[in-house]
């Protein structure tokens, strides 16, 4: 064999070699659904509803891994429902601006502008934002102190969805809350980022129920409600290196308005920034509860706190716009608590605030490394307890909870 024709047969060896790497890189990149294909034939500027939900119908369907794609553009969505389950892993990546409509209304639900339901090994990934306009909704909204007002859009719900990743990705405006997870399992969310004013009515930032194993990691959060809510049912959350703000803080709760709501357990909020909210790390429980639970393993770690209101709040009378009966205790149970070195300035002069069930104290409290100073002019730092007795190491006298029972 000649040396010339050597080399031929090695060439052709190179180029299939090369050819096979890049279709292994494209198998294991997905299938790509463009939604500005002319296939589906989504324009900037204009509605993709049909578009978008004709490309995910394909993509739910294909039996090796898919990727709807929506790219760099401005684009109007009236609403839309990713919904599982579907045969292969599949990806939904964002490059551009999706915006609701305004007003929210003639939506099949009015409560839900995108759902994704039903979906396991999902990710929502690119560096594209969900716009939902709610500057209109802010203004007519009085569900926070009206039980009975009409439905709110939010922007993203999550409802059964596991093992499956949230990245890159911003949710701007948001009529209502701007992201409710339900009934997930090993949901993350990472470089997550939430953008509303410090006055956007309800608009909590990502809001937790009846979930476990979900983690909020690296993300930056600023809205006009809770930065994050725990609600009933949350277990095996995660959360770190949050910035919160400006917003109401990181809560669980509100616990114990509602019959047959959950215990909270296994709750870790580390490594996080707070600047500007109205509280910091809180639990809030409704007195007067219809029923019994519990709240417990619960575990504030490394939190800087900026210019923060009430800093450190356990309140089992939260009762906002007098909706309940204060003469009757909390049923919520809250035990297994750690606040550890919690540091920087409150912007009120009561920093630390324990104030636990009557008939049902806080059990197993604990605070350590505890620093925080008043950047207020109303008099001096204190703390505030009551039906709790907590353990207390290298805090402040100031700080350190004289307990009243």
């Amino acid at each position: 064999m000649g040396l010339k024709l050597v080399i031929n047969m090695l060439s052709i060896l190179m180029v299939l070699s090369s050819t096979s790497a890049g279709r292994s890189r494209e198998l294991l990149a997905g299938a790509g659904f463009d939604v500005t294909t002319a296939k589906y034939g989504a324009k900037p500027n204009s509605d993709i509803t049909r578009a978008l939900a004709n490309a995910w119908k394909d993509a739910c369907a294909s039996t090796s891994a898919s990727k709807v794609i929506i790219p760099k553009g401005t684009y109007k969505l009236k609403e839309a429902s990713f919904k599982g389950p579907c045969k292969a892993p599949i990806e939904v990546q964002v490059q551009g601006t999706l915006q609701a409509p305004p007003d929210g209304a003639q939506l099949s639900k009015p409560d839900t502008w995108i759902e994704f339901s039903y979906l396991d090994r999902f990710t929502l990934s690119g560096s594209g934002t969900f716009d939902g306009q709610g500057q209109k909704a802010w203004k007519e909204n009085d569900c926070h102190k009206n039980p009975k007002c009409s439905s709110i859009t939010v922007n993203m719900r999550f409802h059964a969805v596991k093992n499956s990743l949230v990245r890159d990705v911003t949710s701007l405006n948001s009529k209502n809350f701007h992201v409710n997870v339900l009934s997930c399992e090993r949901l993350t969310f990472q470089h997550f980022t939430v953008a509303a004013p410090g006055d956007s009515v309800n608009t909590d930032g990502i809001h937790i129920g009846r979930s476990t194993g979900v983690n909020i990691t690296d993300s930056k959060i600023g809205t006009g409600d809770d930065c994050i809510s725990i609600g009933d049912g949350t277990k095996q959350l995660t959360i770190t290196k949050v910035t919160c703000g400006p917003g109401h803080g990181i809560s669980i709760g509100s616990l114990g308005r509602y019959p047959k709501e959950e215990p909270v357990s296994g709750i870790h909020i580390r490594n996080c920034t707070l600047s500007n909210t109205s509280n910091g790390v809180r639990i809030k429980t409704w007195p007067n509860s219809p029923a019994a639970s519990t709240a417990s393993d619960i575990h504030f770690e490394d939190i800087i706190m900026n210019n923060v209101g009430n800093p450190i709040l356990i309140d089992q009378e939260y009762c906002p716009w007098n909706q309940c009966n204060k003469q009757a205790s909390s049923k919520i149970k809250i035990s297994n608590v750690s606040f550890k070195n919690i540091r920087g300035t409150s912007s009120t002069p009561v920093a630390v605030k324990i104030a636990c069930a009557k008939g049902l104290p806080c059990d197993k409290v604990e605070m350590t490394d505890i620093n925080l100073k008043y950047s207020g002019k109303q008099g001096s730092i204190t703390s505030q307890c009551s039906n709790v007795r907590p353990t207390i190491t290298r805090v402040a006298n100031t700080l350190a909870c004289a307990t009243k029972s």
